[in-house]
């Protein structure tokens, strides 16, 4: 049995700077209607990964956590948005609380990433690449990245190579 899923990968970051710049490298890849759900404890480096993403997408604002929030919305001079979303706080699969992200508006208009999106996953389309990202220590993360359709499997490819060559 493999470890992996297929079409999966995993990357050890040891540092958050280096969180940040695969972020970067995600980032510059999505267009809208691309969805990135993130899943890993607190202090797992979702934020830093969320902010690299911002910046690769060409998003010119400073990201910080949506936890309070529940949606910061960061646009881009043509007119494309990212969504950077906080489940946190949200109910699990709650009706309402799925209203409330208005993923129809989302993903038209823009890249939507969500941390805590195993709270919403039913809600969630089923096409979107999934992070799981654990804390190492102080510094490391591992982050498994497993593509959900063919859409985020080339994405994943893309990735690949801008981060390991090839």
């Amino acid at each position: 049995m493999p470890i992996l899923l297929p079409h999966a990968f995993e990357v050890f970051s040891h540092s958050p700077e280096q969180t940040r710049r695969v972020g970067i490298r995600l980032g510059s890849l999505l267009q809208a209607g691309d969805i990135v759900c993130l899943e890993g404890d607190l202090g797992s480096g979702k934020t830093t990964l969320v902010q690299g993403i911002a910046q690769g997408w060409g998003s010119p604002s400073k990201v910080t956590s949506p936890t309070y929030v529940i949606v910061n919305e960061y646009a881009l001079p043509g007119g494309d948005t990212l969504f950077h979303c906080d489940a946190y706080r949200l109910q699990p699969d709650n009706p309402l609380d799925s209203a409330i992200l208005d993923l129809d508006r989302v993903l038209i208009d823009g890249v939507l990433v969500m941390e805590w999106a195993e709270r919403m996953k039913s809600s969630l389309p089923k096409e979107n690449l999934w992070i799981q990202m654990d804390w190492i220590n102080e510094d490391q993360r591992h982050l498994i990245l497993t593509p959900h359709g063919r859409r985020y499997e080339s994405i994943l490819i893309k990735l690949q190579q801008a981060l390991f060559g090839g």
